[in-house]
């Protein structure tokens, strides 16, 4: 999210600007230095001694022909114009935090200036790499409302420095008010550039955390391989296998290799997010933090999430297993697919646990026994309404599920008979709603409803209501949509939470 660069009164002119960790290009760009040295040494020592003796005119004290001591020093020149231009990154690249924004500048010879408003800011992870973790540095990422990606990466800094700048722009953006220590920062000028990265406040102290949640890596492991997807999988192999048998090898295998390839990083994608996963409840949000290879610290902010799905499926129902994915706003559809899981595989009291967090008002006096209606229920259970009768010629096995409940400050939506799906969406997060008629439910007076959050893994909708029911479900949730959204921001929500 490119902002306005315009300097801002007060605060903002006196904010220093800090620079990155020195090794920071060095984290990125590892990769080419480690191919540079591979190919160059390679090619180097097969020049020398590929022919298994050295040259006669340099077998008496290694004395190298000048054409040898060339490439060694052109090697030695490309490997310090590879050195400056991470100098150089480093010197260019900054970034300064004010009251109202955040801004990187970076660049070289094509300058970039990035900015993400604190009063946007969604949520910030901190990501640190194999590389950057054994420097003991992390990445920033910053989610900004309407972005659609991630809006701002600030990389690398301290871990220690990541947590404690990530903790006082999360307390700004949920509305708490600092006081600055008055000092030479406060006074006169802009000082110079810093080279420490530290932040321009005094910190906000971490947030003392519960854990609510945890994955325990036998489960990970049995989860992902009962997912139903790659019980698919495996029974599209063993159907090839038996073809092939059958048709005495005129179907070859060779074609499942492909597929099979493009099965591991899936399977690698699921397995390193739900590796050492952890949830913990703070007063900042729920907090995340996952991964093997690649470690990941997410905070997620109550007040900023836009749906909740809790999903079953039909192999982990058995072992009474759960998932839990949000809509936030910022995440996208792409690299924050991933991101939006709250819950890889856990519970029901995981479940319970990570729902009282991020929607810490469910409206009821019996929230437990409500998502255990909508997670496996079916029927008028706990007040929903489902599909009519006329719905069973085209759902016979799922139109006594589908449903809907309606609670003073949710919409609850469930849905599915080999998955099951309950989908939450608080009143003030519901951005429109559209009433949808196809021709196969025209004739058997049904109609469906659409409500708009913002882009994310979820789609949230009521399938096959009554004609009247879903006119009635229209009109009342408009009204209730617009009422909760006067009467209730949450973009301040710690705020509020402090003053009662």
């Amino acid at each position: 999210m490119t902002g306005d660069q315009t300097s801002q009164p007060g605060m903002e002119e006196s904010a220093p600007w800090r620079r990155v960790h020195p090794v920071s290009p060095m984290v990125r760009g590892w990769l080419v230095v480690v191919a540079f040295l591979y190919f160059f040494g390679q090619n180097a020592l097969n020049n020398i001694f590929g022919s298994g003796e050295l040259p006669p005119e340099a077998e008496k004290d290694w004395d190298f022909t000048p054409s040898v001591l060339l490439v060694i020093a052109a090697g030695i020149g490309i490997l310090v114009v590879i050195m400056v231009g991470f100098f150089l990154s480093w010197y260019f690249t900054k970034y300064q935090v004010t009251d109202r924004h955040v801004q990187v500048n970076s660049g070289v010879v094509f300058r970039q200036q990035r900015q993400a408003r604190i009063d946007r800011v969604q949520a910030i992870d901190i990501v640190q790499p194999l590389v950057a973790r054994i420097f003991g540095l992390a990445e920033l990422k910053f989610e900004v409302a309407d972005s659609g990606s991630t809006a701002m990466r600030l990389a690398y800094i301290k871990i220690a420095a990541a947590k404690v700048l990530r903790n006082d722009i999360l307390a700004r953006a949920a509305g708490l008010k600092q006081e600055r220590e008055a000092g030479p920062a406060a006074e006169g000028p802009a000082p110079e550039v810093a080279a420490e990265p530290v932040a321009s406040v005094p910190p906000s102290p971490e947030a003392p955390e519960r854990t609510v949640a945890v994955v325990p890596p036998p489960r990970l492991i049995a989860a992902t391989l009962l997912s139903p997807w790659l019980a698919a999988v495996l029974l599209f192999v063993i159907s090839m296998i038996v073809a092939t048998v059958a048709s005495d090898g005129q179907i070859s295998l060779f074609y499942l290799i492909p597929g099979l390839i493009g099965v591991v990083p899936v399977l690698w994608g699921q397995f390193n997010q739900g590796y050492n996963f952890r949830a913990a409840m703070s007063e900042d949000g729920l907090r995340l933090s996952y991964g093997l290879l690649e470690t990941s610290h997410q905070t997620v902010p109550p007040g900023r999430v836009q749906a909740v799905m809790v999903t079953q499926g039909i192999i982990w129902r058995r072992f009474g297993w759960y998932r839990v994915v949000v809509n936030v706003a910022g995440y996208g559809n792409q690299e924050g697919s991933l991101r939006s899981t709250l819950l890889p595989v856990g519970t029901r009291q995981d479940v319970l646990n990570v729902l009282s967090i991020v929607l810490p008002e469910p409206g009821t006096d019996r929230p437990s026994e409500l998502v255990g209606a909508g997670i496996g229920g079916s029927g008028s259970s706990e007040g929903f309404i489902t599909s009519p009768r006329s719905a069973r010629w085209l759902s016979p096995f799922a139109y006594r599920r589908q449903g809907f409940a309606v609670t003073e400050t949710a919409l609850l939506s469930r849905a599915g008979v080999l998955t099951h799906s309950l989908v939450i969406i608080p009143h003030e997060r519901i951005q429109g709603i559209f009433l949808t008629q196809g021709p196969l439910n025209r004739p058997l007076g049904l109609t469906g409803i659409e409500f708009c959050t913002t882009d994310g893994p979820i789609s949230p909708r009521v399938k096959q209501m009554s004609l009247e029911t879903g006119r009635e479900l229209f009109m009342s949730q408009a009204s209730r949509a617009a009422r909760a959204r006067r009467l209730k921001d949450r973009d301040h929500w710690l705020e509020e939470e402090n003053h009662e």
